[in-house]
């Protein structure tokens, strides 16, 4: 079959591959001049920046589209483990260094709060089971009703009803260590304190397959799988904006898709790796969405923007891991402020990215990369970006000057950033939302935007606001998803031609 494919961030690409690797002809059309989507690279002055996901884990979903296709990983990309995954640093000075060392874990709850270290073991104990239940789903399709009821009694006796942090608060005393065991959900756009304990299982994904980085930057990761998909035969355009998905008013089934630049392609299924909500209210006439009306995805939570400063300096800070979590004053109270009041905080906490901690290529020689990322209210704010970006950069690098990295400002040497006006016009994400619709109970699985469209049955949905969600294991996994229901779907196309021949022999 002739498959289209919007979009070339990981949901899309892993989609194409596995697609092409059937025996489909797949072409990605990607609006931007590089692919990547929300892993875009900006490379200035020397220096190479990854736009967004830094953090790989579940490295095996990347060694399975490579073996798929008969070929091999480290042919393409070195990917490699990181140690420790992070240091989460708090402003009276205590760091915790946070890796898959089980007795370093302990030596440092002992060290922070001895009491906790029984409770810690206690919560790997439960992440294992969440885990064990949690990832047997990941890759499994939510498009009925009673595909969710068969996991409601195992999320029920998991507690999946808890937020995160209830679920962590209930075996660790220590505020600190709280933080530190509870604030993976940012992580894919999720609050803390409003995400399902289901994501409690990042702990023990982290703890039995580590943290990893391509060598050359996430960017490496991308150039890697477009290789791939190049390599069996698929086709990228990039320069390409998808303005319609043309459906037949007839059989409501999708025909193909227009470009800005006028031209219609025609297609036999259509996958879309661009933001959900968009892609219904932007690409599609709402006469053809009867389930997917513009009321039902604006009525939907969805998950924080970011402003994100990407930054050279022209000396190294040796002193800072390739990747830091920096903890402000308040915790519950920020994220209130991010998530449910929707207003932009004096204060923050931040993620620091020094990818030359590790790959110094990324950097001229004595130079270092960084960017530091910090979560803030989606466009539902009444936030003026317009004016308000050039004073909260100021404001953090300050942060970051006094806290942690001295002299800071002299000897920055090269800048760029983005906010939620970057995620809104040129990743095309409803509210400027960062990763998508919220990851909450009653935005998870089957209440979760399907990865088949109830409206159209020849479109699919791979990326951040399908399930099962956000983060690179979710994403890639929502492209298998996809992936393995067209295949089912094909297959079945085929078949049901040959009973009647086979009935009359």
């Amino acid at each position: 079959m002739n498959i289209i494919v919007i979009g070339s961030g990981f949901g899309g690409l892993t989609a194409a591959i596995r697609l092409q690797a059937q025996g489909h002809q797949v072409t990605v059309f990607e609006k931007r001049d590089k692919p990547g989507g929300r892993a875009y690279v900006y490379e200035q002055d020397g220096f190479t920046f990854d736009g967004g996901p830094t953090i790989i884990t579940a490295p095996w979903l990347i060694h399975d589209l490579f073996e798929l296709c008969g070929k091999k990983t480290e042919d393409y990309v070195n990917i490699i483990p990181i140690d420790p995954f992070y240091n989460i640093r708090f402003e009276d000075g205590s760091i915790f260094r946070y890796n898959a060392d089980r007795e370093q874990l302990l030596q440092q709850i002992r060290d922070f709060n001895p009491v906790d270290e029984e409770g810690y073991l206690r919560f790997a104990r439960a992440g294992e089971k969440i885990f064990k239940t949690g990832f047997e789903l990941i890759d499994q399709p939510f498009t009925t009703f009673g595909s969710m009821a068969k996991v409601l009694p195992d999320l029920v006796r998991l507690q999946s009803q808890k937020s995160v942090a209830a679920f962590v608060n209930q075996y660790i005393k220590d505020e600190r260590l709280r933080q530190v065991f509870s604030f993976h959900p940012l992580l894919i756009g999720g609050n803390p304190f409003q995400s399902t304990s289901i994501y409690a299982l990042i702990h023990t994904l982290e703890q039995r397959f580590g943290v990893w980085f391509a060598m050359g930057g996430t960017g490496a990761l991308v150039r890697a799988l477009v290789s791939l998909f190049e390599d069996m035969g698929g086709q990228m355009r990039l320069n390409q904006e998808v303005s319609e998905i043309v459906v037949n008013e007839r059989t409501r089934r999708s025909e193909g898709v227009s470009t800005r630049a006028g031209e219609f392609f025609p297609a036999d299924i259509v996958v879309s790796n661009a933001d959900v909500a968009f892609t219904y209210m932007r690409l599609i006439p709402e006469r053809f969405r009867q389930k997917n009306s513009d009321r039902k995805l604006k009525n939907m939570q969805y998950s924080m923007s970011l402003f994100v400063l990407y930054f050279g300096t022209d000396r190294k800070y040796e002193n800072m891991a390739h990747h830091e979590i920096l903890m402000g004053p308040r915790y519950k109270e920020l994220l209130d402020d991010i998530f449910k009041r929707k207003v932009l905080a004096k204060d923050f906490s931040l993620y620091l990215h020094r990818p030359t901690a590790t790959d110094p290529s990324l950097a001229p020689e004595g130079h270092d990369a960084w960017y530091v990322l910090s979560p803030v209210p989606h466009l539902g704010s009444d936030t003026d970006w317009t004016t308000t970006a050039r004073p909260y950069r100021d404001s953090i690098i300050q942060y970051l000057e006094e806290h942690y990295m001295p002299d800071l400002s002299r000897h920055i040497v090269t800048e760029h950033h983005i906010d939620p006006l970057h995620f809104r016009d040129d990743l095309n994400s409803y509210l400027g939302s960062a990763f998508s619709v919220e990851p909450i109970l009653t935005q998870s699985a089957w209440f979760r935007p399907h990865n088949v469209s109830e409206d159209i049955s020849n479109l699919y949905f791979a990326g951040a606001g399908t399930h099962p969600g956000a983060g690179l294991p979710g994403v890639m996994s929502s492209g298998k998803i996809v992936a393995d229901m067209i295949g089912a779907s094909a297959s079945d196309q085929v078949m049901q031609p040959l009973a009647p021949a086979s009935k009359g022999k």
